[in-house]
């Protein structure tokens, strides 16, 4: 039994007792019996809710919860350290899905927007962190959206960078705005092509995916998307929209898959990769972010 405890292929996914993360683990759990999921929440409580009934569904107990909050550096820090000092041994994949919405306001614990903190930051300290841990030809996959590429009526003017500094530390009036989330997806597209362009050397697969506006999902939480905002956004931008089963399949087959060779690429509601914004693609910018978000977390590591 310890054996075979042994040879699980480990995938880690960030923000899994509900939603998109949560019906990706059932997936896994329900179709592969190779692989441990480390099931990495903050609210342990409510994740080893899920956790119990999704073994008892898929008579399947390679499920473990691990303490995380992507909005602090600190618990970032703290959840790698577990990891390393565990006996699961090398990651095979590493799923950042962990997010909050363009309602939430506030500042993490150490000082930044919390949108940005929780959906860019903290991920951008977990995969660095996880390099090492990581297995040859393994894989990462970022969920962005396609909000890092906002329709133009939902903005009072162009959607431009603005600068990392400006989106880490907003301003009076920015730290009020939703445009905050699609900046933060955004920085999810420029973390995944200049993690490409400066880890090929690490032979560690990354790309983003986009799941689409799911209703149900709702990026829950004390200031989650209202209801009547929902149906109005479902109206207005069908051909956003998601459907929480079709992604979370795909998101497992990008993850499971023995033959996948896409690297750097968007994947879009599906297996099948399109093109970003022309905006994601400014390489000044991605590696402005990467240089910012790297003396954020300098002291974490």
């Amino acid at each position: 039994m310890d054996s075979d405890k042994n040879n699980l292929k480990n995938i880690i996914i960030t923000g899994c007792s509900n939603g998109l993360g949560l019906e990706t683990v059932k997936k896994i759990a329900n179709n592969f019996k190779n692989y441990r999921v480390i099931m990495a929440c903050r609210n342990l409580t409510k994740a080893n809710s899920v956790k119990d009934e999704i073994a008892k569904e898929s008579q399947n107990n390679n499920l473990i919860v691990m303490e995380i909050d992507t909005s602090s550096l600190e618990s970032v820090k703290n959840f790698v350290n577990n990891y390393k000092n565990s006996s699961y041994g090398k990651i095979y994949a590493l799923v950042c899905n962990a997010g909050i919405g363009g309602y939430c306001l506030g500042k993490s614990k150490e000082g930044f927007d919390i949108i940005f903190a929780t959906n860019h930051l903290g991920h951008f300290l977990l995969v660095n962190s996880l390099i090492p841990q990581m297995e040859e030809n393994g894989r990462i996959v970022i969920v962005s959206s396609d909000m890092h590429d906002p329709p133009k009526e939902m903005v009072d003017t162009k959607f431009e960078w603005i600068g990392a500094e400006k989106i880490a530390k907003p301003d009076e009036n920015l730290a009020k705005s939703f445009i905050r989330y699609s900046y933060s997806k955004l920085c999810n597209i420029y973390f995944t092509y200049e993690f490409k362009k400066r880890m090929k050397d690490k032979k560690v697969l990354i790309n983003a995916f986009n799941p689409g506006f799911i209703p149900e999902t709702g990026l829950k939480g004390p200031n989650q998307i209202p209801p009547e905002r929902i149906k109005f956004l479902a109206a207005k931008y069908p051909e956003r929209m998601g459907d929480l089963d079709k992604s979370s399949q795909a998101l497992c087959e990008i993850i499971t898959m023995d033959n996948l060779t896409n690297d750097g690429e968007y994947f879009d509601r599906s297996t099948k990769t399109i093109k970003t914004s022309e905006l994601s693609y400014n390489e000044d910018n991605a590696k402005e972010l990467w240089d910012i978000s790297e003396s954020y977390v300098k002291n974490y590591y």
